[in-house]
């Protein structure tokens, strides 16, 4: 049973990356240069939202990027509009812009066409909500071992 948990633990590392490099390369394709592919992902998470990093930080899962830095590079290539909190001049709120809502229309587009071509592979609907339950699980256990409700 270690080394099955062993492998999935690398597995979804590989997949994590593996997904970045598709990120990357449509990117690439559409020549789009002023963006990276972990800035993307965090535009897309912000979707039609308006959030705080902090907020921002939470919901996502960025492994090891530096949020503030990526906000304020995306605010400079106009891909984020900024708004200061009138009640609190340290907090600034974030949502995409007409620019950043074009990447998101691309992605949008490449995840329906990545879902089109599911049908041509093995992948089911029904697989892929089980391999979602079983991540969550996953996620859920490690979520028991931080909060010690679970000795590690």
């Amino acid at each position: 049973m270690k080394e099955q948990y062993l492998g999935i633990i690398l597995a979804v590392e590989r997949l994590h990356r593996r997904f970045l490099d598709v990120v990357k390369s449509r990117l690439d394709a559409a020549g789009i240069e002023d963006i990276n592919n972990i800035q993307t992902l965090i535009l897309y998470n912000i979707g039609n939202e308006t959030l705080s990093i902090g907020e921002l930080t939470t919901r996502g899962y960025y492994l090891g990027s530096n949020v503030s830095y990526n906000i304020k590079k995306m605010s400079e290539c106009g891909y984020l509009e900024n708004e200061r909190s009138a009640h609190d001049r340290r907090s600034v709120k974030v949502q995409v812009s007409e620019k950043g809502r074009e990447i998101i229309e691309m992605f949008d587009g490449m995840f329906s066409e990545h879902v089109k071509h599911f049908d041509e592979s093995s992948i089911t609907g029904n697989a892929m909500m089980q391999l979602r339950d079983q991540l969550n699980t996953l996620e859920d256990f490690w979520s028991d071992i931080i909060a010690h409700r679970i000795k590690h």
